[in-house]
């Protein structure tokens, strides 16, 4: 059984070691290298046969931030396709974080964005897209509405600078939000916004670009969910904290499917080590600064009760350790409660004179 511990604990050093949130997909369409999927590590790794667009949008999403992305996949469509159903066949099935579609319309964004919704609420696969001026209400679609980005002298829609954006954001460690993040190669963007109008875009769940007047820069990390709720409140809005809790939920769900399911018996004390494992997990984190401290887990009493009662077990006179005890057959119940540690974005700072 230590080795399950050792699993998990492996599993939050290397989300500490990473350093960036992860892989970026990119769906092209090109002439050359035709459905096929490009692995890239370093922007080395980039085939020069492709157009001169799609390595500029290679390059770009290799930009990314404090870090590059660990990992750029680029699944190649033939020019002539009329959607990105290829691409989205080749997605479903490879591990990624971040999707962005190059020169993408409206229209094929709504589509990617049904479609990525359905994988992060239908089949627990937490990814990501960062899709232009698509107004989703959802944490796993990122709304970029800055129209127009400018590098020198070439002028950039909202369409053709998503990439970077996601390379940006995956190149962004967990312990920071993207926040304020500048690009620096950007000279300009349209529109320059007031402050009432950036809030107003957040609030909207927009990613928008502002001018300082010296850089332009990220105003707010913010998804496009604005709709909260009980089960989704303000920390899903939150780009970073999306991020960790996605990261929480790969990796624990990983660690149990390898290490736990159908090899050990149901009983109270292996429910028991593996809640010490998880607890090293999350120590782990708490350690690297993505969680507060105090986070904890143990039996879910209320759930594993509803369990018992289903079956005709009478737990009116059960003490709570009898029931946390007790025989659920191939079923584990268990509850954990952490926080998510946030970055440092509003100050208020009052100076007495």
């Amino acid at each position: 059984m230590p080795n399950i511990t050792i699993n998990f604990q492996e599993a939050a050093v290397a989300t500490i070691q990473s350093g960036t949130r992860g892989i970026v997909a990119l769906i092209l369409k090109d002439t050359v290298l035709t459905n096929t999927a490009i692995t890239m590590n370093s922007i080395n790794d980039m085939p020069d046969t492709l157009s001169a667009y799609n390595q500029d949008q290679i390059t770009k999403t290799f930009l990314g931030n404090v870090n590059p992305p660990q990992q750029v996949i680029a699944y190649i469509e033939p020019s002539t396709e009329t959607d990105y159903s290829s691409g989205m066949t080749y997605f479903q099935t490879t591990t990624w974080d971040y999707l962005a579609v190059p020169g993408i319309d409206a229209a094929d964004a709504t589509t990617i964005a049904t479609w990525v919704k359905a994988l992060r609420d239908t089949y627990n696969i937490k990814v990501k897209f960062v899709a232009p001026n698509n107004v989703a209400n959802h944490e796993g679609i990122i709304n970029v509405s800055t129209t127009s980005f400018i590098v020198g002298t070439t002028t950039y829609a909202t369409q053709d600078y998503c990439a970077r954006i996601a390379g940006l954001i995956a190149g962004t460690p967990l312990t920071m939000s993207c926040t304020y993040a500048v690009l620096p190669e950007v000279t300009d963007i349209q529109p320059h916004l007031t402050t009432t109008q950036l809030n107003q875009a957040v609030t909207a769940g927009e990613l928008v670009l502002v001018n300082d007047g010296v850089k332009c820069k990220i105003y707010e990390g913010v998804n496009s969910l604005t709709t909260t709720s009980v089960a989704k409140g303000a920390d899903y809005q939150k780009i970073k904290l999306v991020d960790i809790m996605d990261k929480i939920y790969t990796d624990v769900n990983m660690a149990i499917a390898d290490n736990y399911v159908g090899k050990y018996p149901d009983d109270y004390n292996y429910k028991c080590m593996l809640i010490i494992a998880l607890q090293a997990y999350f120590t782990g984190l708490e350690s690297a600064q993505l969680l507060d401290t105090g986070s904890t887990v143990g039996i879910d009493i209320a759930a594993q009760t509803n369990y018992l009662q289903g079956i005709g077990t009478n737990t009116s006179t059960m003490t709570q350790q009898q029931i946390k005890e007790a025989n659920t057959g191939n079923s584990v119940f268990l509850a954990a409660s952490v926080a998510l540690l946030d970055a440092m974005e509003n100050f208020v700072f009052n100076i007495a004179i």
